[in-house]
């Protein structure tokens, strides 16, 4: 699949078939992750892999809303960013959390991303201390999102027309400030 034709048809699925991903697939999506650029090459990432299904299900419940389709994935990755090695580990991770979800389609997988940075498990504890406590992930290896994956169990439509939004393109515009 062309990157571009990756972009413009990639969905959010957040209901999964009960196929397995192959070790073949997973293998692939390993290695699009290590393939993840970092700010000046530090790899200020970890990714942890879920497959078990009572930890899937605990995972499905680290917010308050939203989390709940990580039950029925096969495969969640915890992407997770050193802040000790780099101040850029958000942006890192961020760009990780895409190439896994545009490798996965590639391979026919659907996924969907989980913000757990900035939200709630409940008023006493947040979303990343409760996916560190969870998976036993140390407190430097901040939580970023989920990526929940598996193949689609839901039909979605092709690729939204964004001509509304092409307004926010700017070509050779320079705006003065004061």
């Amino acid at each position: 699949m062309e990157t571009l034709q990756a972009i413009k048809t990639r969905k959010s699925i957040r209901s999964f078939s009960d196929r397995n991903i192959s070790e073949s697939d997973i293998s692939v999506l390993k290695e699009a992750l290590l393939y993840s650029p970092t700010s000046r090459n530090r790899d200020t990432w970890n990714f942890y892999f879920v497959y078990d299904t009572a930890l899937l299900k605990k995972l499905s419940h680290c917010k308050e809303d939203g989390s709940a389709l990580i039950n029925g994935a096969k495969l969640a990755v915890v992407i997770c960013g050193d802040e000790n090695i780099c101040d850029v580990w958000i942006e890192d991770a961020s760009i990780s959390s895409i190439i896994l979800q545009l490798a996965a389609h590639s391979l026919g997988i659907g996924s969907c991303w989980v913000q757990v940075r900035g939200r709630n498990h409940n008023k006493n504890t947040t979303a990343e201390e409760y996916v560190q406590e969870t998976l036993g992930i140390p407190q430097n290896h901040r939580v970023l999102s989920i990526v929940a994956l598996g193949y689609s169990g839901e039909s979605k439509n092709g690729a939204n027309d964004y001509s509304p939004v092409r307004k926010k393109l700017r070509f050779d515009k320079i705006v003065e400030v004061g």
